[in-house]
């Protein structure tokens, strides 16, 4: 049998993992970026899936159809999950319809509290997944995960690759400096941003679902300091919207934004 400091070696090298759980059209895993737990220290799990070639999920606003994973925590006294962090998805076209989610391969992470009084020698986290998969078609599935770590008081060490890959999706905040506000016209909302640069290339994510027309092509107008970028109206919108909230795509990055509309 390996001694125990090569066994924690290997699974920081790796990343401690439970075994895949075949999904339609794929499969999903548990992971942990670290080794250990401490208490009354912060960290993250993730929720790996690896998708067969044309088959995608869902990100939190899944457009115009489907739903995204959605996931039921049972976890021993002490430590406590927050919501999911959602990396930037893509645009997933299909006949007239547009889906915002994720192909091929996606690292969704989760945060959790380690309450400072957790005291067990291991704990176990398990994890009821619902999701819905589509390509042509939509299939729900399900999946109950699970995974063991050890409770320690020193740190713990990191597998950082694919948290760090994954954490470098997920949309930051925008500049303090940056201002944008977004106009409502008849048909159309006007989004706006000063960003101090001129800005040729931009998609709109938003948040809410029925506020944009999420098949409409998104005209962009660059300024000298910014842009602007018409948003057809969804036509499932009933009452005025004071804001306008969601991820600002700039090229390959992404800002989490809250215009105000007037």
């Amino acid at each position: 049998m390996l001694p125990l400091t090569i066994l924690l070696f290997l699974a920081c090298a790796a990343g401690l993992r439970a075994a895949p759980v075949t999904i339609p059209h794929g499969t999903v895993e548990l992971v942990a970026e670290h080794n250990s737990i401490q208490p009354g220290h912060n960290f993250q799990v993730g929720l790996k899936f690896q998708l067969e070639k044309g088959w995608h999920i869902y990100w939190t606003n899944p457009g115009d159809a489907g739903q995204p994973p959605r996931v039921a925590w049972d976890l021993p006294a002490g430590l406590s999950a927050g919501a999911i962090l959602w990396p930037y998805p893509k645009v997933l076209s299909a006949f007239s319809a547009v889906d915002f989610g994720y192909e091929d391969e996606v690292l969704l992470l989760v945060p959790m509290e380690a309450n400072a009084s957790l005291k067990a020698a291991s704990a176990n986290l398990n994890a009821d997944l619902k999701l819905v998969i589509c390509q042509d078609v939509c299939i729900p599935g399900k999946a109950k995960l699970s995974l063991s770590l050890p409770v320690t008081r020193q740190a713990p060490s990191a597998s950082a690759t694919a948290f760090n890959e994954a954490r470098q999706k997920l949309p930051k905040p925008a500049p303090a400096s940056w201002k944008f506000q977004a106009k409502d016209g008849k048909d159309s909302f006007y989004l706006s941003g000063v960003v101090g640069r001129p800005i040729k290339q931009a998609f709109f994510f938003p948040l809410e679902e029925s506020q944009i027309e999420n098949a409409a092509p998104q005209k962009v107008q660059p300024s000298k300091s910014g842009f602007a970028l018409e948003l057809k109206k969804s036509n499932q919108l009933t009452k005025s919207i004071r804001h306008l909230r969601g991820v600002l795509l700039l090229t390959d990055k992404a800002y989490v934004i809250d215009a105000p509309v007037t």
